[in-house]
């Protein structure tokens, strides 16, 4: 199972995401958090392979969180989804460790399908999109 986190104050966007993840991939595991302390507490207990993060939280923003998980656990992917498709924060996103950043509106599953893929076959893991096939 691919375990995944959504970061995302926004319930009708998380839901709307969460939705559509499970469609395509079913075989993803899906937690939620709203803000930055919840999703540290979903890190801690579940261990994601995976979060999709937004930048405006409530509290602690999405980037500084971002920093926060890479320096616990490197090995988790994050993708920041957000509205503010700014240099400054897409800078700001790598700099802090993201693996990808999507502007929510140019946001496609394909697109994201094959982002999943190509950052998990750069760490060595066999994935492709369809099959839980990775240890």
């Amino acid at each position: 199972m691919l375990k995944t986190l959504i970061v995302e104050d926004s319930a009708a966007f998380r839901k709307t995401f969460k939705d559509a993840l499970c469609k395509r991939f079913p075989f993803m595991v899906i937690e939620e958090a709203l803000d930055g302390t919840e999703a540290m507490q979903k890190i801690k207990t579940s261990l994601p392979d995976l979060v999709f993060m937004d930048i405006r939280l409530p509290g602690e923003s999405g980037l500084e969180l971002t920093e926060r998980i890479k320096a616990s656990h490197p090995e988790i992917a994050i993708i920041i989804l957000t509205a503010y498709d700014l240099p400054e924060y897409r800078e700001a996103a790598y700099n802090g460790g993201a693996d990808a950043f999507i502007p929510k509106s140019s946001l496609n599953l394909a697109d994201i399908a094959a982002l999943i893929e190509s950052i998990f076959s750069d760490r060595g893991l066999d994935f492709d999109g369809k099959h839980n096939r990775y240890a």
